[in-house]
């Protein structure tokens, strides 16, 4: 058996001078303690508390005094708690990580420049608690995805955000929410915060794992970047073993290869220990020195039988509980036989069982509330979904989708051991067995349906069963000037094109549907056409001179004249791309394939209504719209123009329309003509100013005085003006 210890297991730099100044803290001062656990690591804790170091968990648990000190702890605190210790009677000894208070600056001072701080990790861990206890606010994520969510659901890409992460986080968590940042922020700052260490351990676990039998992790069961080394080892090798000391070591033997890896607030001794325990009880032959490595082989007379592989991940096998009165030791009867030694999957049902982020698991649905579901697991960590991660369809009420007793399988999205539970989801559960069924509707080109969830940069992201698909913006089905949230929140169908399970990648076509169907549609619509006949259409396509229009199969053209009533010079002034228009057949050509449409309202034509609303002589309020040499043209209802001549604008001599009237004008007009065949009016401005100062003459004649007017250069004389 050859044995491998990684080259960087055990104390990372941070957690090193955290318990050097501790320790060095310990033999000066006292009263003294930790706020918090220094680090994650129950031996540590407990080799401090020899010391003299109590652990205070509250600002009220810190006992002041002459020679009092308080640590605090390698995750660092919040400013509240800094600020209180800063007057109490007590010495303060800042053993945080120094990558952890970078990120303490970074959100401090994101804040002094408007940014909100938003951070990716475990919401409850110390650390991710004491960077958000740096500013008044700050936003906190578990995933990528649900800082994408948060996005999208608040419309927040243009806030000024600054991102940081938990410096135990996965790379691939990073690199992931650079991606959803870029694609749905247009003012993020992103900041890689992940510790080199953690970078390093979690790269050399990768590869370690990948070529070992079996793969032991040492850490605490607490410790998060220990967690994340067994996460990582136990997706590269089936038999992965998380042990906090040398006493929870699995039995494993021969011909095998066995990897060693701790995380960085595992102490060497423990390391030491793990390793010393292996050689004991394997009885070295012969020993040789592999970089990083210590490779042992031992006899096969002394060898524990081999680890058969097996799907279950567990922890190191439990001690047997010894003989008691209502089962004793050894209870034989005359046909009996010795008991036969206990296997390895045995003794791994006997153990405690250990969850991690992607397994599946089946529990039992415990309790049922307007936020979260209950499931009972079986194990110590009671499991809960949140109503967002039970179904694709958020508005359905959970008591439709589940009931209590109900057995249900889920999908791992988070353990958190600190304190005992396990966040759940069924949703991923079932895009997770859509894949088969996606993998088939490809293999078949069968023609499945999904709702769009959003618009990228390239085209749309189409919910199928739980499965993202996207569609490049070139086979949604909609022309290219088109605006694709219009497809937003509607059901489409599609066919997939493309299909990688490994990188989770699957491309679909709504328009391959939409042309199998506009042929299908275009041949009926060809037997069944014929003039006038009514169509709902969409237009695809603007020209100078009209609209065309997909009636469902074909497209007709809409010429400029026939939109609408009203004067128009350019088809966009009525109807964009993408509009959904009533239209009629005005002719058709089977042979050249080419339909004539109209899209304007027989029943409410606007010269009926016109001669049914005014006759020669009325009064109407008109809107100049185009200026000529010989006049200007005004609409008196739209779709109904009329004529003012030069001559009729106004009661004196002028040589331009322009000289009176603008475009946009609106004027009061006489009608004084009515050409009923040809559909043209005339208009006059001048016939009403000469019935209003026919008006004032007649006033005039009525008074029986003389007209009297003021010379303006003699302001005091009075001139008489004689008719």
């Amino acid at each position: 058996m050859t044995v491998i210890v990684a080259k960087s297991a055990g104390f990372c730099f941070g957690v090193e001078r955290a318990v050097t100044l501790a320790t060095e803290t310990a033999g000066r001062c006292a009263p003294c303690c930790t706020f918090g656990e220094l680090i994650h690591n129950k031996s540590v804790t407990d080799e401090l508390a020899a010391l003299g170091a109590t652990v205070a968990n509250s600002v009220g648990d810190v006992r002041e005094g002459e020679n009092a000190a308080v640590i605090l702890r390698s995750h660092g605190v919040t400013r509240e708690i800094t600020d209180a210790l800063a007057r109490m009677n007590v010495e303060v000894v800042d053993a945080t990580c120094p990558f952890v208070e970078k990120i303490h600056r970074i959100v401090r001072d994101a804040e002094d420049e408007g940014r909100l701080p938003v951070i990716i990790g475990a919401r409850d861990h110390a650390e991710v608690t004491a960077t958000a206890g740096q500013v008044r606010e700050c936003a906190v994520f578990d995933s990528a995805e649900g800082f994408a969510e948060w996005i999208i659901e608040g419309d927040r890409g243009d806030l000024p955000v600054a991102v940081v992460f938990q410096t135990t986080l996965l790379r691939g968590i990073f690199e992931k929410t650079g991606e959803t940042a870029k694609k749905l922020c247009t003012n993020a700052k992103i900041y890689d915060t992940i510790c080199a260490a953690t970078q390093v351990r979690q790269s050399e676990t990768r590869e370690l794992a990948s070529r070992c039998d079996v793969m032991i992790v040492i850490g605490d069961r607490h410790s998060a970047n220990a967690m994340r080394l067994y996460e990582i080892a136990a997706d590269q090798c089936t038999q992965t073993f998380f042990v906090e000391s040398a006493e929870e070591l699995p039995r494993i033997s021969g011909d095998i290869t066995v990897g060693v890896t701790a995380g960085a607030s595992t102490p060497a001794r423990i390391i030491m220990e793990v390793n010393q325990k292996m050689y004991d009880e394997l009885e070295t032959r012969s020993e040789e020195t592999v970089e990083p490595i210590v490779s042992t082989e031992i006899s096969e007379e002394t060898a524990i039988p081999a680890v058969e592989p097996t799907a279950e991940i567990a922890e190191p096998i439990a001690e047997t509980a010894e003989p008691t009165a209502e089962t004793p030791a050894s209870e034989t009867t005359e046909d009996a036989q010795p008991a036969a030694p206990e296997t390895f999957e045995e003794m791994l049902e006997k153990s405690i069982k250990i969850l991690k982020t992607g397994d599946r698991v089946v529990g039992t649905v415990a309790a049922i509330t307007p936020t979260e579901v209950t499931v009972d697991l079986g194990i110590k960590q009671s499991g809960y979904i949140l109503i967002s991660e039970l179904s694709d369809d958020p508005t359905k009420p959970p008591e439709e989708i589940v009931k209590i007793g109900d057995p249900i399988e889920t999908f791992v999205i988070r353990v958190n051991d600190v304190e005992g539970y396990v966040q759940l989801s069924r949703r991923r559960i079932d895009a997770i067995k859509s894949w088969s069924d996606i993998t088939a509707a490809s293999e078949d080109h069968t023609v499945v349906e999904g709702k769009v969830a959003e618009v990228n940069k390239g085209g749309l992201v189409v919910t199928v069963r739980g499965i993202r698909v996207f569609i490049p913006a070139s086979q949604s089905g909609l022309p290219r000037e088109a605006d694709l949230n219009q497809l937003v929140g509607k059901t489409v169908k599609l066919l997939v094109r493309e299909v990688n399970q490994q990188r989770r990648r699957v491309v679909g076509s709504i328009s391959a549907v939409t042309n199998e169907e506009r042929k299908l549609n275009s041949a009926k619509i060809w037997e069944e056409i014929e003039v006038g006949k009514k169509y709902h259409g969409v237009v695809k396509s603007l020209t100078s001179y009209g609209a065309f229009v997909d009636v469902g199969g074909v497209d007709g053209m809409v010429h400029v004249s026939e939109l609408t009533w009203q004067r128009v010079r350019q088809p966009s002034e009525v109807v964009k791309v993408g509009d959904e228009l009533d239209v009629y057949v005005i002719s058709y050509d089977p042979e050249r394939r080419k339909i004539s449409l109209g899209a304007k309202d027989r029943e409410k034509e606007p010269w009926t209504e016109f001669t049914t609303k005014y006759g020669i002589g009325d009064t109407a309020p008109v809107k100049v719209v185009k200026l000529m040499a010989f006049g200007a043209f005004a609409q008196v209802l739209p779709g109904v123009d009329g004529l003012i001549h030069v001559s009729q604008i106004t009661d004196h001599r002028i040589n331009s329309p322009a000289e009176v009237l603008h475009e946009g004008d609106e004027v009061n007009v006489k009608i004084t003509d009515i050409d009923f065949d040809r559909h043209k009016i005339s208009l006059s401005i001048r016939a009403l100013l000469e019935e209003e100062q026919g008006q004032y003459d007649d006033e005039d004649d009525n008074s029986g005085g003389d007209a009297i007017v003021y010379d303006t250069d003699h302001p005091n004389t009075e001139i008489e003006i004689e008719e």
